[in-house]
């Protein structure tokens, strides 16, 4: 018997049993016991710890990593995409457009303003209504 330990009595259901049973010698446990000792050490330790991803496997973070990496990837692609067609469409606009520079950067502090108070949540239709109303 190991030194410092105590023996009690440990009822658990029979499917348990067979998931211990199975799953001991793959964590290189020497026991049952040993086995269930780390188990109810680690979910003690979960409950008291303030960051779950001690106990996140990690096989999950690296998935979640590479999808996320996966995602992120994507939309700088999108975003380059769209900041090029921004820009072609700003050339567009300027060569066409009769405005001098003071009224470009009121016009830009305007829309700045918008974009801050909207949260990014503009509309077309209401430049269209302030742009006629001038």
């Amino acid at each position: 018997m190991v030194e410092g330990k105590i023996k009690f009595p440990l009822w658990i259901a029979p499917e348990t049993k067979v998931i211990v049973a199975e799953s001991f010698q793959k964590d290189n446990c020497k026991s049952m016991s040993e086995f269930i000792e780390k188990a109810i050490l680690f979910y003690n330790g979960y409950l008291h710890a303030r960051h779950a991803e001690y106990y996140l496997p990690r096989v999950l973070g690296s998935v979640l990593q590479g999808t996320l990496g996966l995602f992120a990837d994507r939309i700088g692609k999108l975003l380059f995409k769209q900041a090029v067609e921004c820009n072609i469409t700003n050339h567009i606009i300027s060569a066409d457009t009769d405005m001098d520079l003071d009224t470009y950067e009121r016009l830009r502090s305007r829309s700045l303003r918008e974009v801050k108070q909207t949260k990014g949540e503009i509309s077309f239709e209401d430049d269209l209504i302030f742009q006629k109303s001038l």
